[in-house]
């Protein structure tokens, strides 16, 4: 798509030189009847030349396009009204051009509060470097006990920092029939539990998706933009505290070092199944983990609020699991689905592949999560 608007934008930019030529009478130009004086040629000529430095910087990926185009914008609208009748259509992709611009400095902003916020969660880690032995999980539930053993963590340094790379399909709302692709990556934080996801998704060649989910402290924040401008979800409260620690909690199953921390506590339901409450900074939650035969994770079940509203009402959140991998030495749950058990039926809103996943480390890793 960027490479067609610049096009565009090269386009509208050659279209100035008409004034260009129109004022110092190069030749005949039948489409502006106003007169122009040479001071004023030389203006739509730096327009000319201000709009193809847009469209090289945006087709390049150089982020000078942005003051580029907002300069280029600028001198064209004004000289477009000094000869209205004949090219007043021109302010049309002049519009367009702002809204776009105007969308790429908010993307800037909020990749800005994303890198301030990952260093910030990383900031919390503590680093143990403790391996982790059967000593540690021997007070577990038995299905725990053997579920931990079929991850390979045994033997393997304890878990403290997380990060992920996904590509899902998504839908946005109950009844959609279409997927939208979709790119996220992750941070969590163990030892003081924390996490940081972002995502891309395409809705439309026109309109795209960014949202961030945050956990920390304790608390839960949704942060969802169209086209990184306007606000489609910008929640928090209790119920998004306690939505993001469950989501948290069956997520464990990927740094599965966590199953031991203090904050968890196990039930024991059957040979196969497991329940876990985790409480942390005042807020309690609880999900069900299942087992196969083998004692592989195959599906978490939690009663969760569907939206923030004090009156939310809570539905069975499921996740599946349709494949693993082997990160890091580490066996995980690499496909999975999410599902709300809704009263109309069940909403099958996610499938999401693990693409990557790196055990303990530092600093940000990888690409944003469109990459």
């Amino acid at each position: 798509m960027k490479y067609l608007f610049s096009l565009v934008i090269f386009i509208h930019g050659a279209i100035h030189l008409l004034g260009f030529v129109k004022g110092f009478q190069w030749a005949p130009v039948e489409a502006l009847t106003a007169d122009i004086s040479r001071p004023a040629a030389m203006l739509w000529l730096v327009a000319f030349l201000l709009f193809f430095v847009t469209g090289v910087g945006l087709f390049t990926g150089e982020s000078y396009w942005m003051v580029a185009a907002l300069l280029a914008i600028a001198l064209s609208s004004v000289l477009i009204m000094s000869v209205w009748s004949d090219a007043k259509w021109g302010m049309v992709p002049n519009v367009i051009l702002a809204f776009v611009v105007a969308g790429a400095f908010s993307s800037c902003s909020m990749n800005r509060m994303i890198s301030k916020e990952t260093d910030e969660i990383l900031a919390l880690a503590n680093k143990t470097g403790k391996v982790v032995t059967e000593s540690d999980i021997n007070h577990l539930p038995s299905a725990v006990i053997n579920w931990i053993k079929t991850t390979g963590i045994l033997g393997q340094p304890e878990i403290h920092t997380v990060w992920v790379k996904q590509r899902a399909l998504m839908k946005m709302k109950p009844g959609q029939k279409e997927w939208n692709h979709a790119f996220a990556q992750q941070y969590v934080i163990t030892h003081e539990p924390s996490f940081l996801w972002t995502v891309e998704m395409d809705m439309s060649p026109l309109i795209k998706i960014k949202g961030r989910d945050k956990y920390v402290d304790g608390r839960g924040e949704m942060l969802i933009k169209m086209n990184s401008l306007i606000n489609v979800v910008n929640e928090k409260g209790p119920q998004m505290d306690e939505g993001t620690l469950q989501r948290f909690l069956g997520e464990l199953v990927w740094y599965p070092s966590v199953a031991y921390s203090p904050y968890i506590f196990w039930e024991q339901l059957d040979d196969y199944s497991a329940r876990a409450t985790m409480t942390y900074k005042g807020v309690s939650g609880s999900g069900v983990f299942y087992f196969d035969k083998d004692y592989n994770f195959i599906k978490f079940e939690a009663l969760r609020y569907m939206g923030n509203k004090e009156d939310a009402p809570k539905h069975p959140w499921i996740i599946t699991v349709d494949d693993y991998a082997v990160f890091d030495g580490i066996r995980v749950p690499s496909r999975m689905q999410a599902t709300w058990k809704l009263d109309e039926g069940d909403w099958t809103w996610l499938k999401l592949v693990i693409e990557d996943l790196q055990y303990n480390v530092d600093e940000p890793v990888g690409e944003e999560s469109g990459g």
